[in-house]
Parts: C-alpha cells; sequence; structure tokens
C-alpha cells in the first residue's frame, strides 16, 4: 500500500515536471517534414490539391507512429479540400485511409462509413471488391470464420506485396481470434515474406509473431524473437528499445524467468534514463516497482524510485521529446491559423468577383487605416525599445553591490575606517555618476573613460594583490566630442577581474585599449586572467547563471541599440592560445560625433 501512495506521488510529481518542461523548454524540438511542409505550402497559397497532399503525407507519419486520432484529423482535412475540387479518386482514397486509421483506433462504425464512401467514388472494380470484402469484414467483428472468408478474397484479390501483407496480418488477427495461434503465425510469416524490403512493417509483424508465440505457449521461441527484436530496435530509436525491452521482461516473466526480467527491465530503465527519455522511464520504473511488490521486497522499489527521484530533474531538462511535443502543438496552432487565413482569403477574392470596384474603395481605406495603425504601433514599439534598453542599463549588478557593502564590512572589521571611507566615497561617487547619466544611451568617450577609472579604482581597492591595470586611448582621438554606449564596456572589466584575474596566481594586467580604425571605434579589454575555460571549471552553478545574465544583457542591449539607431555595433570574445592565458574582448562601435 505504501508503494502504491508513493507511485501516486512519482507520477503526479513527473507529470507536472514534463509539462513544465514542455512549456519552458529553451531547446529547439526536432521537426517533422511533413508537419513543415503543411505549413509551408498554406503560407505559400499552394493549391488545394497540394495542400491536401501534404496532409496526407502528414497523416501517413503519425499513423505509422500510433497517432492515429492525429492521422484521421489531417485525412478529413484532405477529403474536404478534395472534394472542393471534386477529385473522386482522391476523395476515394482518403476515404480508404482513413477506415484504416478509424480501424486502429477501434471506430468500427465510422470505418464502415469510409468504406461506403469510397465505393462510391472509385472507378476500379478491384478496388471496389476490397472495398466491399473489407465492409463485410468489419461487419462481422464478433463471427471471425465469416471475417476470414472476406480476408481469403482479398488475399486473392492482391497483386501487390503492401496488399497481401496487410490481408495476411487480418487473416492471422482473425485466426487468433478463433484461438489457432500455429495458423496466426504461419500466416504472419507469409506477411514477412512480402515486407523484407520494408522494415519498419517487418518489425511489428515480428512483435505480432512473438506475442501469438506466447499465446502459442511457444514461450522460448518468443523470447528468442524478442531478443531479436531489441537488437532491431536498437537501430531504430532508444523508444523503441526501451519499448521491446519491456515486451521482452513480460515474456520472460510469462516463463516464469523473473530475475532475467528485471535484470531487462533494469537495463530498459536505465537506457531510458541515460538517453532522456522521461516517460519511458518512469513506464520501466511502474513495471519495475510492480514487479518488487510482487516479490514482496518495498526496499528495492523505494531504492528505484529514489534513484529515479534524483535523476528527475536533469532527466526531464535533457529530454527533447517533451519539447517535440510542444513544438508539434505549436505548429498545429499554426496550421489552424494559416487555414483560417485562406478561407478568409478565398472569400476576399470571391467578393473581388463580384464587387471588384466596391472592394477595391475598400482595400484602398482599409490600407490607409492599416499605415496609420502600422506607424503608431511603429511608434509604440520604438517606444517600448527605448524603455527595454534604459532599463536593462538601470540593471544593478547585484553581485558588484553586495561585494562592495562586503569590502566596507571587512574594512570595518579591521578598523580601518580610512580605507572604508575612502571605498565608500570612490562608490558612492560611481553610483552618482552612473545614476546621472542613466538615461542617456550614448555619452562622450571622457564620460565613459572616467566612470570605468571609477570603477577600476573600486575594484583595484578590493583586490590590489591580484591585478593592475592600464587604461590607454588613441591620441588622435577626440574624447569630448566622440561618442559610445552608456556603460557597456563594464560587464567585460568586471568579467575580467572575477571570472579571470582573480583567481590568477600573482599580480596580473587589465588593459582597456581605445582606438579608432576604418571609421570604427574599437575598445579592447585584454587580460591576461586563468581564461574562458579554466574559469568555467571553477565557476558554480549560481557564478555560471549570473555571468550567463551578464553576457545576455549586453547581447540585448546590442541588439537594441543597432534596431534604434541603425548601427552596427558588435562584441567578439576570443580566448588567448598557447601558452598565454586570459581573454580578449573586442567591442566596435561606429565613430559618432556630437
Amino acid at each position: 500500500m505504501y508503494i502504491k501512495y508513493i507511485l501516486i506521488i512519482l507520477l503526479t510529481l513527473s507529470a507536472t515536471v514534463c509539462r513544465a518542461q514542455a512549456v519552458a523548454g529553451s531547446k529547439k524540438a526536432s521537426e517533422s517534414s511533413a508537419l513543415m511542409e503543411v505549413s509551408k505550402a498554406i503560407e505559400e497559397g499552394r493549391s488545394d490539391e497540394e495542400v491536401a497532399q501534404s496532409y496526407e503525407k502528414l497523416a501517413k507519419e503519425l499513423s505509422d507512429k500510433g497517432e492515429y486520432a492525429k492521422a484521421e484529423d489531417y485525412l478529413t482535412r484532405a477529403k474536404r479540400l478534395y472534394e472542393k475540387s471534386k477529385n473522386k479518386e482522391k476523395i476515394a482514397s482518403v476515404d480508404i485511409e482513413l477506415s484504416k486509421v478509424q480501424e486502429a483506433q477501434n471506430k468500427v462504425k465510422e470505418a464502415i462509413v469510409s468504406l461506403g464512401a469510397a465505393q462510391m467514388n472509385t472507378s476500379s472494380r478491384k478496388q471496389q471488391k476490397v472495398n466491399a470484402n473489407n465492409i463485410g469484414r468489419l461487419s462481422n467483428q464478433s463471427n471471425p470464420r465469416v471475417q476470414k472468408e472476406y480476408i481469403q478474397q482479398n488475399l486473392d484479390l492482391a497483386t501487390e506485396p503492401e496488399e497481401k501483407a496487410v490481408a495476411y496480418q487480418q487473416m492471422a488477427g482473425a485466426y487468433m481470434s478463433m484461438g489457432n495461434a500455429p495458423e496466426a503465425i504461419k500466416n504472419l510469416e507469409q506477411a514477412l515474406v512480402t515486407t523484407k524490403d520494408q522494415p519498419a512493417e517487418t518489425f511489428k509483424i515480428k512483435r505480432d509473431i512473438a506475442n501469438a508465440l506466447a499465446a502459442d505457449n511457444q514461450t522460448e521461441r518468443a523470447i528468442e524473437v524478442n531478443k531479436d527484436l531489441v537488437a532491431e530496435a536498437r537501430n531504430v530509436n532508444t523508444r523503441a528499445e526501451v519499448e521491446q525491452l519491456q515486451t521482452l521482461s513480460n515474456t520472460l516473466l510469462e516463463a516464469n524467468k523473473k530475475e532475467e526480467a528485471i535484470k531487462i527491465l533494469k537495463d530498459a530503465y536505465d537506457l531510458a534514463v541515460n538517453n532522456g527519455q522521461t516517460i519511458d522511464a518512469k513506464n520501466s520504473l511502474e513495471l519495475l516497482v510492480q514487479q518488487y511488490r510482487k516479490d514482496k521486497q518495498p526496499q528495492k522499489a523505494l531504492d528505484v524510485y529514489a534513484d529515479f527521484m534524483n535523476k528527475l530533474e536533469p532527466l526531464v531538462k535533457g529530454d527533447s521529446t517533451l519539447i517535440d511535443e510542444k513544438f508539434f502543438q505549436v505548429q498545429e496552432s499554426k496550421i489552424l491559423q494559416l487555414e483560417k487565413e485562406r478561407e478568409l482569403k478565398d472569400a476576399l477574392i470571391a467578393k473581388q468577383n463580384t464587387f471588384n470596384y466596391v472592394l477595391s474603395g475598400v482595400i484602398l481605406l482599409i490600407f490607409i487605416f492599416l499605415l496609420f495603425i502600422a506607424k503608431a504601433l511603429y511608434s509604440i514599439k520604438k517606444k517600448n525599445k527605448r524603455i527595454a534598453l534604459q532599463s536593462l542599463r538601470r540593471e544593478m549588478n547585484p553581485h558588484f553591490i553586495f561585494n562592495s557593502l562586503n569590502s566596507v564590512n571587512q574594512f570595518i572589521a579591521q578598523n580601518n575606517e580610512l580605507e572604508a571611507n575612502k571605498y565608500l566615497s570612490s562608490y558612492s561617487k560611481l553610483m552618482r555618476n552612473i545614476m546621472e547619466n542613466s538615461n542617456k544611451d550614448f555619452i562622450s568617450l571622457t564620460t565613459e573613460m572616467e566612470q570605468m577609472k571609477e570603477y577600476l579604482d573600486l575594484e583595484y581597492m578590493r583586490f590590489h594583490d591580484k591585478f593592475q591595470y592600464r587604461i590607454d586611448i588613441e591620441d588622435d582621438i577626440d574624447s569630448d566630442a566622440t561618442m559610445i554606449p552608456n556603460m557597456l564596456i563594464q560587464p567585460q572589466l568586471e568579467n575580467a577581474i572575477w571570472h579571470g584575474l582573480r583567481y590568477r596566481e600573482g599580480i596580473g594586467l587589465l588593459t582597456l585599449k581605445v582606438l579608432e580604425e576604418n571609421n570604427c571605434l574599437y575598445a579592447i579589454v585584454e587580460d591576461n586572467g586563468i581564461g574562458l575555460t579554466k574559469s568555467k571549471e571553477l565557476k558554480t552553478k549560481h557564478q555560471r547563471e549570473h555571468n550567463s545574465r551578464g553576457l545576455t544583457n549586453t547581447h540585448e542591449r546590442i541588439n537594441l541599440l543597432n534596431s534604434l539607431y541603425n548601427t552596427n555595433i558588435s562584441i567578439d570574445i576570443k580566448e588567448k592560445e598557447g601558452k598565454e592565458t586570459g581573454v580578449i574582448v573586442t567591442l566596435r562601435f561606429p565613430l559618432i560625433n556630437k
């Protein structure tokens, strides 16, 4: 009972984390080519038939993955488009595919209706007979002997390997319903021969053979087939391999080989965890806990539960399948929106044909109205960018403030009131200058260098045994007339000191050079600290997040400045190579004069 409650908590927690990861995930989802093709077809305004074909292709992809409900939805959309163009053969083809996915969902009545609709639109006599036989087969779900007769007729009509494979599998299903597993196995083996060039279908048939063998009490053969399928699944993807390991474990349990079955389940669990498959890991965990509960081994169940909980957070963060699902949902929403836009466009074209002159006038008025809106939106957008830039510039670095106050505290603790007063005086002067210029996007180079010197003086008071600094400005530059972005250099100096020079053995050197070249101004921050690679190794998680935010702030400010002022500001960060360690940061600004 205790294990049951633990499982409930586990599943609730994992589902919650999965949903959160799916929404907030920052990794890129793997794109479905068929899904992207649908979006592209609608966006490019292709013909109804081309869009319908892209729907069919996506439905096939979804059906192969077992997502029959989604496949049915896209096939229905394809059918509507074919109906607009009155392409009967295509409508019939889609209805046949609809019947297959509906049957896979056990929607027997709907499948029969779809086949009946296909009968009315197909011109092929052979296909009409196949459809009629399938209607008869579906109408006799409770009578497998009658079903077998209809399937045999389709088998006699089949000429293509795919048609034969489907019929053999249906025949195997009928025999399984009759409790005749040996005959079912024979038919599945026949289906296997016809699909030798189709790995995915072959894999599916082999799984059915393994299930039929198990049903026929040929457990050892079923185990061997499932073991072979594990090897084949390894070449497909991790999820297929995990699922096949679970199936193999179940077969081993039926053969009363508990130890081997549990080992296989552990392998499935480890494989899912190591490859970032959260849901598969959870499913394997459930099966393991269930088996431990049956064997009355609650401690082992608790151990594997604890292991999963320890690995849950990094597992979810690394699980791309969760983001894949979110990506699919976003694309589906986009497709729905595009479909609506397409329908509106078609309606607009129809009205243009009837009310051309009136509509032209309306369009002209709308165009003028949209121009006013666009102008207003552009003004608002520009204003918002200015606010965002000002907000980013006013962000106070928590580490800088904390460390500054900590330094004052240290001076006081050492009864060094003179240094504490000196530090506080310099600190307040720097803060006052920063605040006074906080509403300015650009300031003179002279003012910026004064602020940088004040900042470096503060840091030097704190780390005078770690570095010395030098500021060099090219003589030809008119510092008073040259304008540069406000406080864009400071974060680079801070990174050089706090993440490079601070950890250096001995006294390092920090240089800030400002020079003019090719009508551009360059600010070069160079240090001989421990370098990026070593710094990353020493950083705590909190330090990495802080440093990442500092770089993000810098890039966001650069992007906003470039957007607002049509400039070409850039930043380049390089680690020194060879024996010399350290980092060189190059900021490039356009040459702007007052």
